[in-house]
């Protein structure tokens, strides 16, 4: 018994020992990691923009929130995200990226309409999480994203200027407050997979959805979903019926199994009756709710 519990033991040690070394990553891309699970994500907030659609000023944390996460496979990871880029960044960041062994999976808009123009650049990779980092700050530094940002202002709900509680029930999620937006991240039920690995909500397997206040009760809302060839029309319906305007369809990965659409959308409208439309949007999916 002894001889197999020390058999364990060091068994953990030398995977723990093999494991990423979390604070070369860190260093590599100059921020610390928020960690959900096993997933480490960064954040690279495009504060350097001042970014308009329809008269409101999006705040990084409603749209311009780009992100990567790495997820460990023994001492490798996967790993996914999305840059937030202008027009003219697009082809430089996408060159070097390529030329350092990562994937572009996606090039799209979230928003219509916006001032200026801003578009997402999904990518992916596996291998060495040191040297994925390392390429992803070197293509980075061929846009303006910012380099070491302070993490995102943790606010409290009484910060925001909308009934939070009234939204987390309409919606059957528990929001969170984060750069004066409130945020729900609303995982799935069943596994979305790729290449024969699970992708957890931290790796962007969950609906998102940001409420930016507006004042009188109004917010701005954007993110996305993340649906089934099948849920995609129903969703869309549910959208348009609840005057939430829909922005963007289409895919964010290559290799998923099942096949996932992302569908991007905005309004700025009363916060609880897009609550509602958001609700309604949400049913028409494998959507983890809560009430």
């Amino acid at each position: 018994m002894l001889a197999t519990l020390a058999a364990i033991a060091a068994f953990t040690t030398v995977a723990h020992a093999e494991g990423p070394d979390w604070a070369q990553v860190d260093d590599a891309l100059g921020r610390k990691a928020a960690v959900s699970q096993d997933v480490h994500r960064y954040g690279f907030p495009r504060t350097d923009l001042n970014v308009t659609l329809d008269g409101v000023t999006i705040k990084p944390a409603l749209a311009l929130g780009g992100w990567v996460a790495f997820k460990p496979m023994g001492k490798d990871a996967m790993l996914m995200g999305d840059l937030v880029l202008t027009e003219s960044e697009i082809n430089p960041v996408m060159a070097k990226l390529l030329a350092d062994g990562l994937q572009i999976t996606a090039v799209h808009n979230h928003l219509l309409r916006a001032t200026p123009a801003t578009f997402y650049m999904h990518v992916g990779g596996h291998g060495d999480p040191v040297k994925m980092a390392i390429a992803l700050r070197e293509a980075l530094a061929l846009s303006k994203t910012p380099g070491v940002v302070a993490p995102a202002t943790i606010g409290q709900t009484s910060d925001l200027d909308l009934d939070t509680a009234a939204l987390d029930n309409a919606i059957g999620a528990k929001g969170k407050a984060t750069g004066g937006v409130y945020q729900f991240s609303v995982p799935r039920t069943d596994v979305i997979s790729e290449d024969h690995m699970t992708v957890p909500p931290a790796l962007g397997a969950a609906h998102a959805v940001n409420f930016q206040p507006t004042g009188d009760g109004k917010a701005a809302i954007t993110g996305d979903f993340i649906a089934l060839s099948n849920e995609v029309v129903p969703l869309i319906t549910a959208l348009r019926q609840n005057d939430i305007e829909v922005t963007a369809i289409h895919n964010h990965m290559l290799d998923d199994e099942p096949r996932t659409f992302f569908i991007h959308f905005w309004a700025n409208d009363d916060a609880q009756k897009l609550a509602q439309g958001i609700r309604a949007a949400l049913e028409t999916t494998k959507a983890d709710l809560k009430q």
